[in-house]
């Protein structure tokens, strides 16, 4: 019996994803929750379950092809009856395999709720994303669809021989020469120097050294929250520059006794103690402003979202609860979130609700910088690079570890006297650290 698996409604906003990879093949068996294909939306890469058990009879899409919600990509000979699944069994599957995550506001910069639903196609969309796979678009440069513009053939109609099925220059030559076949109108020789005329209009792109790369949609949803974020919140940054040292030989002691525990002691533990106890002295830093009903919303929860540079971009995995934590706590989470964030196995619970975010830009060499808050917070907290630096102590030119913060804030609703009052209580618990596990 045939099964048709229609691409599910994973999510509040998701509507289409890119076919990244293929996880199984025609003739392979598999079982209800093994994952078939990956897929790459507009949050995050993701792996798609089966929700039956049986054998892959055909694959709907190459590498590469967009596919639409309520689009059937993959055939499935099952076992037994071949009923249509529910959306139900869909999302009960997608739950147990865990691995269907989001990111829009959550994870790549803001917050989104997801849906607790998954909504079956309407018959009128099936119809509709029938006819859009009719007309499919071919994969290729846009070099290579003007050689095809130019040669008067329909790139979508060629069947290509590069990577994920892209058409080439080979391939449109081809094309071209099996049609001028029966027609005297346009000679061989026309259609050579047409394509010679491509080729060397090609050949000056290359030569100025021009490559266009379309954007990954996790890309295009980090620009457009930069940009909503940027031009939404009326931003100013506040600057400082905190004597570490003290803290830096605290960390020192027991940094490698815990690392026999598998526990990596960063600095990062210390400044989210550290910002949570100002932020609880100074609750304007970690609210939302409600600009529809001219209300200033006060977050009493501190779930701190830690900014990670990934291969598919910029993404804020949280720490729920984080004044909770103590500072070994802290650092297990910060090591444990931040590496699924990188290995691309972040779960949906760990991307969103975010109250305040900290952007640790120094981990990669950075110093100062000017970070965009994370859209719809009030602030955000930059970290520079701990670097050794002579300073003026006590009348005398001693060397101490140094330590650059950047702070940006919402400043329709905080003045910039607070944003120094924040810096300046941070100094004073980050240059002191037994004040700060007293306070914190």
């Amino acid at each position: 019996m045939r099964f048709e698996f229609q691409f599910p409604d994973i999510g509040e906003g998701i509507h289409e994803g890119i076919i990244t990879k293929w996880l199984v093949n025609v003739g392979d068996m598999i079982k209800e929750g093994d994952s078939v294909a990956e897929v790459e939306t507009d949050k995050v890469t993701t792996e798609i379950p089966s929700p039956k058990t049986g054998k892959i009879v055909e694959l709907r899409a190459n590498n590469g092809d967009t596919i639409h919600v309520g689009d059937v990509f993959v055939v499935i000979d099952t076992e037994g009856n071949a009923e249509d699944v529910s959306p139900e069994e869909i999302k009960d599957t997608l739950n147990e395999k865990k691995e269907i995550v989001e990111e829009e506001n959550a994870g790549v910069v803001g917050e989104v709720i997801a849906s607790s639903e998954v909504i079956a196609p309407s018959d009128e969309n099936k119809e509709n994303n029938e006819d859009k796979k009719d007309v499919k678009k071919a994969l290729a440069t846009p070099v290579a669809r003007k050689l095809a513009k130019d040669l008067g053939v329909d790139i979508n109609q060629i069947v290509g021989s590069g990577p994920n099925g892209r058409v080439m220059k080979e391939d449109i030559i081809k094309a071209s020469e099996k049609l001028q076949v029966g027609k005297q109108e346009i000679t061989l020789d026309e259609t050579i120097k047409t394509a010679s005329q491509a080729q060397e209009e090609k050949l000056l792109i290359e030569d100025e050294k021009i490559e266009r790369i379309p954007l990954t949609k996790i890309r295009k949803t980090i620009a457009e929250k930069m940009t909503q974020s940027r031009f939404t919140i009326p931003h100013t940054t506040a600057m400082d520059e905190l004597d570490v040292t003290e803290l830096y030989e605290l960390r020192k002691r027991y940094k490698d006794s815990l690392r026999e525990e598998e526990i990596n002691l960063t600095f990062m533990p210390f400044i989210i103690k550290a910002t949570i106890a100002v932020l609880k002295q100074m609750p304007e830093f970690n609210s939302t402003l409600d600009e529809e009903n001219d209300e200033l919303i006060l977050k009493k929860f501190y779930h701190i979202g830690i900014a990670t540079d990934t291969d598919r971009g910029l993404m804020v995995p949280v720490i729920k609860d984080a004044d909770r934590l103590s500072i070994v706590e802290l650092a297990k989470k910060v090591d444990e979130i931040s590496n699924k964030a990188k290995n691309n196995q972040i779960e949906l619970k760990d991307l969103k609700g975010s109250s305040f975010t900290i952007t640790n830009y120094g981990s990669i060499g950075g110093y100062y910088g000017i970070p965009i808050i994370n859209y719809p917070e009030s602030a955000i907290l930059g970290v520079g690079r701990i670097v050794q630096k002579p300073i003026i102590k006590n009348d005398e030119i001693v060397k101490a570890w140094i330590l650059p913060l950047s702070l940006s804030y919402d400043h329709r609703i905080i003045d910039g006297a607070s944003g120094a009052r924040f810096l300046n209580m941070m100094k004073e618990l980050l240059e002191n650290p037994e004040m700060l596990l007293l306070k914190a």
